[in-house]
């Protein structure tokens, strides 16, 4: 029997994502609702109660009543908007983290798909907090960079509108009140004691990021040289099809740099880390629209379902 899938929120930039990684899947029935229906709160209320599964695309405050409205106990809640993701019940859905994490999102009818930056930072943060390796007071700061496709459609629109301000040809740098929605589940996740002093900016190509972690290894508990790092994550990681730590000097092989587009299209994530004796970068690279975002949400249902956690993603 098929399970029966909703999305909420099915025409923004998640949820398209979304219904494109059910193509070819035999095993799901796509609950379509109708285009002038969409806003709908009964005609929702009535798609998602009748679904196996719900993903959520959508603004947080939407996202909240949505789930307010689940009468059936069956429904299984995928969210990806920021609402939920450090709410009790929740299921955090990062299974590489833990297999706590993961057996969490095997189990839960809640579960709340990490935000972009945040899943970026995560995956170096926890393991090194969780070891030890990281004090939960060390005064962290995150260097990001993402496609524009990460601000959603209206930004999306901005950045491809024909004749668009000269402006959008560089950087932009933004979140300068540190008040960066993703921050609280930076802070919450990994355990650290005070969230971190992030700088992301978004530029000039559609999808792909790369979230950069600078250390000074004489503040770290244990005192490491970027090989170890690099093998330390190598070990954590070893059995996560998703995650691939790249070999110490992949930067340099690379001519010395690495570009925040080279994974788009692409749902794992890559590790570099580099530096010397004294001061470290670990870096994530990914799509932000894929292991940042909807190819999570799908990697979070086939947990759920009990199948391939890579089945309809692209590895």
């Amino acid at each position: 029997m098929k399970t029966k899938v909703f999305i909420d929120g099915s025409e923004g930039t998640t949820g398209l994502r979304i219904f494109e990684r059910f193509e070819g899947r035999d095993d799901i029935e796509l609950l379509k609702i109708p285009s002038e229906l969409r806003k709908d709160p009964e005609t929702i209320k009535k798609f998602i109660n009748e679904s196996d599964i719900t993903f959520l695309c959508l603004p947080d405050a939407a996202a909240i009543e949505a789930v307010e409205m689940v009468e059936n106990e069956n429904v299984t809640i995928i969210d990806t908007s920021t609402a939920h993701r450090t709410k009790e019940g929740w299921a955090y859905g990062y299974p590489e983290l833990s297999p706590e994490h993961r057996e969490a999102i095997k189990k839960g009818k809640r579960i709340a798909v990490p935000g972009c930056y945040a899943s970026g930072f995560i995956t170096v943060g926890y393991p090194l907090v969780k070891s030890g390796i990281l004090p939960k007071d060390y005064p962290v700061s995150i260097f990001a960079v993402s496609g524009y496709s990460g601000g959603g459609k209206k930004l999306i629109a901005t950045y491809e509108e024909e004749g668009r301000d000269a402006k959008f040809d560089s950087a932009r740098m933004y979140a300068w009140t540190q008040s960066h929605k993703h921050l609280k589940e930076m802070k919450a996740i990994t355990g650290l004691s005070r969230e971190p002093l992030f700088c992301p900016m978004t530029t000039n190509y559609h999808s792909g990021m790369i979230v950069q972690v600078p250390l000074y290894t004489d503040m770290l508990s244990k005192k490491m040289k970027p090989e170890e790092i690099r093998d330390f994550f190598a070990d954590y990681y070893k059995n996560e099809k998703f995650i691939k730590v790249m070999p110490f000097g992949a930067d340099v092989e690379a001519g010395g740099a690495i570009f925040s587009d080279a994974c788009a299209g692409w749902d794992g994530m890559e590790i570099f880390v580099t530096g010397n004796e004294e001061r470290i970068v670990v870096a994530t690279r990914f799509d932000n629209l894929g292991k940042g975002a909807s190819g999570a949400a799908v990697q979070c249902m086939n947990i759920v379902l009990g199948c391939d956690e890579a089945k309809g993603l692209n590895l």
